[in-house]
């Protein structure tokens, strides 16, 4: 969280090595890791071309629209918060649901968008294809405390412990919802899950069959498309497969001149779901992409003139195969095991980065009684790290392996059954930076009346240190003179995990099916917070010689947040329908008395202290469909960028019941402004612009 200098440049820097003792897999995992590339490519084949498709049959769910509220409420997800199936009135955490309607109608093109519509989280866009998305504080494009699951798949970044949005793709119309956690999760999700956890969800296979095609072009979303198409395999077994593709415009710099930030990204995938038994449930799920981004920015040079620009548009490329068996023992017990690969190669301007992760999960759920549930569950993980360095970033490990083995426990106990429960548990992790890790929760839940519910939390959460923390040497400027002088952040091998203990309160209240409201209030203290210590110049010899002024990883900043999130659904009529959400968060943060970084508690002026957001959506006569959706953002003080009004609008026509024209317009309310300022690395600040598409959605 190294914040703006006078610059208003964040200074970033994130390095060391931890001596740690681990078992050799390098060779293994590379096999393994080229034969499940090949394996997921063979999976879309063979899901997309070579089984024989029996006569494809809609699968009929109930429309959620319509739905009342209340029995909304009512419908049991498995939700993130619980690992189980659960009713979302029944939840002991600030949980919102987007679902794959609101999806359609907002408009939206990627996740990261989509999740401007949930209280609490804090979505800037940095230019066409970066983002900065964080819970309760402390945003960034390289944001660390939020965890982000597909389908349970954990995607976020060993290198920086965050999340690369421009990647996180599948079908928007396979998505069946996307679960929100505000307020940690680590007792079940480990590090990392400290300010909140996203699960993005798709449907079965067997509410995906028959055939999809979307397809779109407009003045910043240049083209998109989508083909998918579902199936059966006998009896017990559905399947589908899909392609997408999206070409998207660069942004503009603050003068307007076009930037090279242009994204184009073409992906592919399966899944498979296979009920082999009254018992067992398999599926077995893959995805592919390969695309290109753009770079624009300027890194630092050892001679004159001190500053060398870039503008780049590089590969990316990446897959994973997962495969997960749920078997139910009893009606009160199950288990349910689960495993993936992943793989990815980013090079970028200042860093090249192949990684292999190979995750292992089991979980089992059992009653213990007439009144407690309990679940336990045990992970591995392995990373692999292939790293090149660049010309002002330098990695003291190229190579690198690290293991991760967990385990939890959680018992719910029923203390007044229908009434009152309680929920105990800890997640309990050994990592390869900071060794042994404990985290605990405890959730209290009151339904004290049909339509009133009370819940209260209290839960300790950690953000481990991420390799670029422990393993990385960042020039982040030069100044002339004679000697040079390097500005230069060094990582450290004894940076510690940042602490979180967790305080929140939530009350839902449904009155009756057309009105819902949930509110949150919360109470964040932090511990050990990352910050930039200076230390002592010193003389680096070489040719020439340089002057080193050292910036070093430390642990010497706490603070505390606090804040209050809404949402808000009502439904005048069975053809309209509102969605409203609203932000207030605080942010108190405070050197130790033994630091001497200036910045990092800039931080405090890096999220809007408001945020509202209000979702229109009319059905009109004649299958038309009216979509409004205005938002407000507060300013952002430390990086001197103004509050902005954004309002989107999607015009829809339903000529037949499966075919759909729309007419999208984005950011209506000004021409183009800027939403967050980059870190780290200096790319071009850019502004986002007003933007207009046309879609077709058809279903055979």
């Amino acid at each position: 969280m190294w914040q703006k200098c006078a610059l208003r440049e964040k200074l970033c820097c994130v390095i060391g090595k931890e001596t740690m003792q681990t078992i050799d897999l390098k060779n293994e995992i590379g096999r393994w890791g080229g034969w499940l590339r090949r394996a997921t490519l063979g999976l879309c084949l063979l899901i997309g071309l070579g089984i024989p498709v029996a006569q494809a049959t809609q699968a009929m769910a109930k429309d959620l629209t319509e739905m009342s509220i209340e029995d909304l409420m009512s419908v049991e997800v498995t939700t993130t918060v619980a690992r189980k199936a659960q009713r979302l009135s029944d939840t002991a955490a600030a949980v919102f649901v987007i679902t794959a309607e609101d999806i359609r109608r907002s408009g939206v093109v990627s996740i990261a968008e989509a999740l401007r519509m949930v209280p609490g989280i804090e979505v800037a866009r940095l230019d066409a294809n970066r983002y900065a998305i964080t819970a309760r504080g402390f945003n960034g494009n390289f944001a660390n405390k939020l965890l982000v699951l597909m389908d349970g798949r954990t995607v976020y970044s060993p290198l920086y412990s965050g999340v690369f949005w421009d990647v996180q793709d599948t079908l928007l119309e396979d998505i069946a919802r996307i679960e929100v956690i505000r307020g940690p999760g680590a007792s079940l999700w480990g590090a990392n899950a400290v300010n909140g956890v996203i699960n993005i969800i798709t449907k079965p296979a067997n509410e995906t069959q028959g055939g999809l095609m979307a397809a779109g072009a407009g003045t910043e979303e240049k083209a998109f498309g989508g083909l998918r198409y579902g199936g059966t395999m006998g009896s017990t077994a559905h399947y589908r497969a899909y392609a997408k593709y999206f070409n998207r415009d660069n942004a503009v710099d603050l003068q307007g001149n076009d930037n090279y930030d242009q994204l184009e990204v073409a992906r592919g995938g399966g899944r498979m779901d296979w009920q082999a038994s009254e018992r067992d449930a398999v599926t077995f799920q893959g995805d592919y992409y390969d695309g290109r981004v753009g770079n624009q920015g300027t890194y630092p040079l050892y001679d004159p003139p001190y500053l060398a620009d870039f503008k780049d548009n590089v590969p990316i490329t990446g897959g994973n195969l997962l495969g997960r068996w749920q078997r139910t023992l009893s009606s009160s017990s199950d288990f349910i095991f689960q495993t993936y690969y992943d793989h990815t190669e980013r090079p970028v301007v200042l860093l090249e980065e192949t990684r292999d992760t190979f995750d292992l999960d089991f979980q089992h759920r059992f009653g213990l009684g007439r009144r407690q549930e309990i679940m336990w569950g045990a992970g591995y993980r392995l990373t692999q790290a292939h790293l090149v360095n660049g010309p002002a970033v330098f990695m003291r490990d190229e190579e690198r392996q690290d293991q991760l083995f967990s385990f939890f426990v959680q018992d719910e106990i029923a203390l007044w059954p229908e009434k009152l429960s309680l929920l105990l548990g800890s997640k309990f992790e050994e990592n390869d930076y900071t060794g042994f890790e404990v985290q605990p929760n405890a959730r209290l839940l009151w339904n004290a009346h049909r339509q009133h519910t009370f819940w209260g939390a209290v839960s300790r959460a950690v953000r481990t240190p991420s390799q670029a923390e422990h393993d990385t040497i960042l020039t982040r400027y030069v100044l002339p003179g004679n000697p040079e002088t390097l500005i230069r952040f060094y990582g450290n091998e004894d940076f510690e995990s940042e602490e979180l203990i967790a305080y929140e309160l939530g009350y839902r209240y449904v009155p009756e099916e057309r009105l819902s409201l949930d509110l949150a209030l919360f109470y964040n203290d932090y511990d050990k917070l990352r910050t930039a210590e200076a230390g002592a110049p010193f003389l680096e010899i070489g040719a020439p010689p340089y002057i080193v002024v050292p910036l070093y990883v430390d642990n010497q900043m706490k603070g505390h947040t606090y804040g209050t999130e809404l949402a808000l659904e009502f439904r005048p009529w069975q053809w309209w329908r509102l969605k409203g959400a609203y932000t207030y968060l605080k942010m108190h943060l405070q050197n130790y008395d033994t630091s001497n970084d200036p910045t990092s508690e800039d931080a405090e002026g890096e999220v809007p202290r408001h945020q509202v957001s209000l979702l229109s959506y009319l059905d009109l006569p004649g299958n038309w469909g009216l979509d409004l959706w205005g938002r407000y953002v507060d300013d952002l003080p430390a990086q001197d960028i103004s509050d902005y009004i954004t309002l989107d609008a999607r015009l829809s026509w339903r000529p037949t019941a499966r075919l759909e024209l729309a007419l999208v317009g984005q950011n209506l309310v000004e021409e183009k402004h800027q939403e967050y300022a980059p870190e780290y690395i200096e790319f071009t600040p850019a502004e986002i612009e007003r933007s207009v598409y046309v879609k077709m959605t058809w279903q055979f």
